[in-house]
């Protein structure tokens, strides 16, 4: 069975023992030892079996093997193998679950495409909404099969709806591959990220969303920043200008922010500065008028600003000045965003490191790091370069941050 068309759970299953380089022998040891000889269980070769028929989508995990899984791999139920009453692959989250009436017009809709409704294209929608949401409290890797395999479903029923159904269809299709690229890339597999956002663009022009193709341009950009090319993202960032008109203010003050940081990456500072107070009153026109922004855009408000801000002035090297920023945006930013927390949380720790405030980083990184290395590799890898810093400095925190770190290796 090609991984398409496996279900969610076997996908999971594959991608959990993928992404620990792990054999399906090496889960069989796991199993058996997380059982402890407590729960009796046949052969090695027998659990294989049972492995790689799990994998292939032959039948769903039953117990002990349930329990044994998620003891294993560290997730919960939930996450591991997704919800029973869902017409497809979804967290189980109790806003997503549909009514009988809905359940069967989309597993109707999924069977046979072109009787895809407007219920049925709402829902999916919401899916969409919802999994980014729980993306920022549980990072990316738990919800990557599960979208992966709701995009497989979307492109399905794309190809059988016509007209502005189908219109919709295509840009929730160009979305879904916009949040799977933005996941591949915090995950670190960038070569996937950047082939994910090219086919989001692609499908964003075909729908006629300009504030969709805008923004892939935009997180190209981010991309490219994260690899310290800073003229391919201001680039990138300009090209996302083209489409200024058809695009929201948010969706325009994204593309100013990031040509900023490109420029400050490149020591430009007056460029950088320019720009960004550019993006600041884009912004705040934005705000005035949120229910104009597109859904993927809900984030993306005066705080997240003040931190994109100071991530800049961190680029040009004033520590203390990206300190005030950074503090002002994580004050606001509300405890469910975990991932983004561990982010600038790390930057912080090396913005105050840049001031030479060896205890305030030292604090700032320490309380970082248990959401760090639960959701955010980029965020560990940050804050390695702040025990490099403290390290310098003589400051005692470094050991404390690096036993802290430990638990990510």
């Amino acid at each position: 069975m090609a991984a398409d068309d496996l279900p969610g759970w076997a996908l999971r299953l594959r991608t959990e023992r993928h992404d620990r380089l792990w054999g399906q022998r090496d889960v069989a040891r796991e199993l058996i030892k997380a059982a402890d000889g407590r729960i009796p269980l046949p052969s090695m070769e027998s659990v294989i079996r049972r492995i790689k028929a799990y994998e292939a989508g032959n039948n769903q995990p039953d117990e002990p093997y349930r329990t044994l899984l998620c003891r294993v791999f560290g997730l919960s139920e939930a996450e591991l193998f997704a919800s029973a009453n869902m017409p497809l692959p979804a967290l189980a989250l109790p806003s997503l679950a549909p009514d009988s009436d809905l359940y069967e017009r989309i597993t109707n809709a999924i069977s046979e495409p072109r009787r895809v409704d407007l219920e049925t294209i709402e829902w999916l929608e919401r899916c969409l909404a919802e999994h980014r949401r729980a993306e920022d409290t549980m990072g990316s890797r738990p919800l990557m099969p599960v979208v992966r395999a709701q995009l497989s479903t979307v492109t399905d029923l794309a190809r059988g709806v016509s007209g502005a159904p189908g219109d919709r269809m295509v840009s929730m299709a160009a979305q879904y591959a916009q949040f799977l690229a933005w996941m591949c890339q915090d995950s670190g597999d960038l070569a996937a990220a950047l082939a994910w956002y090219d086919r989001s663009h692609g499908w964003a022009l075909e729908a006629g969303d300009a504030a969709l193709a805008s923004t892939t341009l935009n997180m190209r950009a981010h991309l490219s920043w994260s690899v310290g090319d800073p003229q391919r993202c201001v680039r990138l960032a300009e090209a996302s200008r083209w489409h200024d008109g058809r695009t929201t203010l948010g969706v325009q003050g994204m593309a100013a922010q990031m040509a900023a940081r490109g420029h400050a990456q490149m020591g430009e500072a007056r460029a950088a500065r320019s720009l960004l107070g550019e993006a600041e009153e884009l912004i705040k026109r934005a705000a005035e008028r949120p229910d104009d922004e597109p859904p993927w855009m809900y984030f993306y408000g005066e705080g997240w600003f003040f931190m994109q801000r100071g991530m800049a002035e961190m680029e040009l090297g004033d520590g203390r000045r990206a300190v005030a920023l950074l503090e002002r945006g994580l004050a606001g930013l509300s405890e469910s965003y975990r991932r983004d927390r561990a982010w600038f949380g790390a930057c912080l720790a090396r913005a105050h490191a840049m001031a030479g405030e060896a205890g305030a980083a030292t604090e700032a990184a320490l309380g970082a790091a248990p959401d760090a290395v639960a959701v955010n590799t980029y965020a560990v890898r940050d804050l390695r370069k702040v025990v490099k810093l403290l390290d310098r400095m003589r400051a005692p925190g470094a050991r404390d941050l690096e036993e802290a770190l430990s638990m990510s290796t």
